[in-house]
Order: C-alpha cells, then sequence, then structure tokens
C-alpha cells in the first residue's frame, strides 16, 4: 500500500530530527526533579488538594460547558479576577485558559499591522507567536541590548504608529532579569508602551510573590502584565492583568479568550487557593533564592557556563545536542531528573540543561548534583569517551563520559 505523501514528508523530517538529535519524546520525571516548574512546591502540598476537593464541592457542575461569552461563565471568574487584580497591583484582570493563549490573544488583539512592536532576541514562543499573528512590524533586538533598543525607538520614532516593548521579566532560558527599569524609561522617553510577562516570577519575586514589577514599583505603568498560574502557583491558565479597558478590548477581541470553552468553575477555588497560599510563603522564597545562588557559585567555581542567571532558574550550557543528551542521560542514570534543551527553544549551538529550582529542594541536593558532575569530569578524565562541558570562555572542558543520545 502506498504512503501518503504527506505522511511520508512527515516522516523524512522525524529523521532529520533524530538525525540532528533534536528528537524529542515524552517520558517520566523520576529521582532528584531539578527540572520542575513548581517553583514553590505547591503542586503537592496537601492543602492545595483539599482546597480543590472543597470548591468541587460547591460548585453545581464540574464542566464549564462552553465559552465564557456562552454558557462557560460564573461568578467565581470575577471574584477571582478582582483578586487577582489586586496581588497584580493593576485595576483589572482577565483569565486565559493558558499562558500560551494570554499572550498570543493579548498580542495578536492589541498590535496591528502599522503598529511597531520590539521584541527581545530571547522572548519565550507564546510572545513570538502572538506577534507573528498580529502581523505587526516586528523588531527584534539583541537579548536586553538597551543601545540597540533605544536606536531603533529614535528611528522610529517619526511614524505616527503605537509602538509596543514586549520582554519577560525573567527569561525562561538564560534565568536572567530584564532591566526593567531602564526599558520603562526608555518607552516613556520615546511614546512606547510595555508589556511584560511575569511567567516565571509570579509567586517567587517581589513582594509577597508579585513579581518583578511590583519590586520595582512599575505594575501601574505597563500596558500589560501577564501573571501565569502553571508554574509557582502551581495551578494552570494565567491572567492578563492592566486597565480596565484592555480587559474590556480583550473580552471582544482576543480570539484566544472567545473561542475557547472555559476551565470548570471548581479550578478558580485552586488558583485562588494558590495565590493565598503563595502570598505567604516568604520563607519558602528565601530559601529558593539561597539555593540558586549555591548552585551557581558551585558551577562556576567549576569553570561552568551558567550565562548570567540571577534567579531561581540556572542553565549549564554545553553546546552541541550530542554531549547535552549524553550528560543528561549520565545524570539521570545517576539518579537526577534533568532535561536536554536544544533548538528551537534556545539559539542554535547553546543547547543546554536547565536547571530549575524549587523550595523543596535542600542544600544537600545541590551537593548531590554538584558532585555528580564532578565525578563524570574524574571519570572522563582517566580516558573514558568523552562529551565536552562548555565553560564561561566557551572553550570545552571536563570531559564527561559518553552514554550516547537517546
Amino acid at each position: 500500500m502506498s504512503i501518503n505523501p504527506l505522511v511520508r514528508g512527515m516522516a523524512s523530517r522525524l529523521e532529520e530530527l533524530k538525525r540532528q538529535s533534536l528528537s524529542r519524546e515524552l517520558s517520566l520525571v523520576s529521582g532528584i526533579n531539578l527540572c520542575s516548574n513548581d517553583y514553590l512546591g505547591l503542586s503537592d502540598d496537601p492543602r492545595l488538594k483539599q482546597a480543590v476537593l472543597q470548591a468541587m464541592e460547591q460548585c453545581e457542575r464540574v464542566a464549564a460547558t462552553g465559552s465564557r461569552l456562552l454558557s462557560g461563565h460564573d461568578a467565581v471568574w470575577d471574584e477571582l479576577e478582582t483578586l487577582f487584580a489586586g496581588f497584580a497591583g493593576t485595576e483589572s484582570a482577565l483569565y486565559f485558559s493558558s499562558g500560551f493563549s494570554a499572550n498570543t490573544g493579548l498580542l495578536s488583539a492589541v498590535l496591528a499591522p502599522g503598529d511597531v512592536v520590539f521584541s527581545d532576541a530571547l522572548n519565550h514562543a507564546s510572545l513570538i507567536d502572538g506577534i507573528r499573528l498580529s502581523r505587526a512590524q516586528k523588531v527584534i533586538y539583541p537579548h536586553c541590548d538597551l543601545n540597540f533598543l533605544e536606536h531603533e525607538l529614535r528611528r522610529s520614532a517619526e511614524h505616527s504608529v503605537s509602538r509596543v516593548i514586549v520582554t519577560e521579566t525573567i527569561f525562561s532560558m538564560d534565568g536572567d532579569r530584564a532591566p526593567l527599569l531602564e526599558l520603562f524609561q526608555l518607552a516613556e522617553r520615546y511614546g512606547a508602551q510595555v508589556i511584560a510577562d511575569e511567567a516565571h516570577a509570579t509567586g517567587v519575586c517581589g513582594p509577597r510573590g508579585k513579581g518583578l514589577l511590583a519590586e520595582l514599583g512599575l505594575q501601574d505603568r505597563a500596558l500589560a502584565v501577564v501573571h501565569t498560574c502553571g508554574k509557582a502557583l502551581a495551578s494552570m491558565g494565567a491572567f492578563v492583568c492592566g486597565s480596565r479597558i484592555l480587559k474590556e478590548f480583550l473580552i471582544n477581541h482576543a480570539r484566544s479568550f472567545i473561542f475557547s470553552t472555559a476551565m470548570p468553575p471548581y479550578f478558580a477555588g485552586q488558583i485562588k487557593a494558590a495565590l493565598e497560599l503563595a502570598a505567604s510563603m516568604d520563607a519558602e522564597r528565601l530559601h529558593l533564592a539561597r539555593l540558586a545562588s549555591g548552585l551557581r557559585e558551585r558551577l562556576g567555581s567549576m569553570g561552568l557556563d551558567c550565562r548570567p542567571s540571577n534567579s531561581h532558574i540556572v542553565p549549564l550550557i554545553i553546546g552541541a545536542n550530542e554531549d547535552t543528551l549524553s550528560l543528561a542521560a549520565s545524570l539521570q542514570e545517576r539518579g537526577f531528573a534533568v532535561r536536554a534543551v536544544r533548538a528551537p527553544s534556545v539559539p542554535e549551538g547553546t543547547a543546554r540543561l536547565r536547571i530549575s529550582l524549587t523550595a523543596t529542594r535542600t542544600g544537600n541536593d545541590i551537593e548531590q548534583f554538584t558532585n555528580a558532575l564532578s565525578d563524570l569530569d574524574r571519570k572522563g578524565r582517566e580516558g573514558r569517551p568523552s562529551a565536552p562541558l562548555r565553560v564561561n570562555s566557551g572553550k570545552p572542558m571536563l570531559p564527561l563520559i559518553q552514554m550516547g543520545a537517546r
């Protein structure tokens, strides 16, 4: 039987991914988890589980039955959006069923083909896709390069269009922070607006976990702030926070909101409980910051490249796809849940282990992990087949035992 040309094409593309060590597969996580976005450890907190059970008991139905503009709206969402707007320090908030749909819905709605949008080169795929959908003129500025950004803002100043700067506050793959104060100063100097994605800062940074914009007092100066629930808040979905007019506009124009089935009403109870718990977890936030600082210090002392990370996300840059897969496999065999992150999630040639720490990890976990790296280095130096680990200079160092790409 002949194979459909479309299926044959898909098979060919999959083979090419495998040839480049870019193929991905689903697998369960086991061992000391160093790849989780559950930053506060709330995903298995019994208090949150109990809150979900209580919310289910109180709700009349366990399904939304439609989009919020049809049959899926419930008063609990109004209450939760008002609560979250207070948390975010904005006038209003609108809930989307995922962070991806929040970013694509927001950007494709508020930007128009005549506008100019300035996007950091390392922004998340959801921001990139939202900009593409908007058909606005895009300017990709080198990561956190304020000189380049200012030059482009000045160059576009003569055009009578809306201009928007889009950035993550903590970048998901490098773990560094955007220069937010300077970005807002540039925006205001050149008549632009700022949209900030707090996905990896929500619950982790700022007063009571309110994020980096709240830490700097910038939340009411942004056109929109996106707070994700699927990471430190151990839930799902995201809130687009901003003015009352922005909320009304998105209800009428954001396609990912209009045409998506609403989440079931009981789920609002989980987010509310997670938000209340996270607000009280200053000790966990401090512990998480100390863990990350200790890990960076230990990796730096080994000469390893962690980029300019200054958050709970610590990238260990390897470089080649095969070497990164080999290192991940070696560490997995030693009981550490780590993942190889490769293009297109990160630029080609910068494949890495994205080490994301949570408040449930301990100093002993960090010590075991770095000791495992040192042991792999020692065995590599004894002459076993090795894969180079990149260092800050970009030169190979610390040969590691070759386990073979998965």
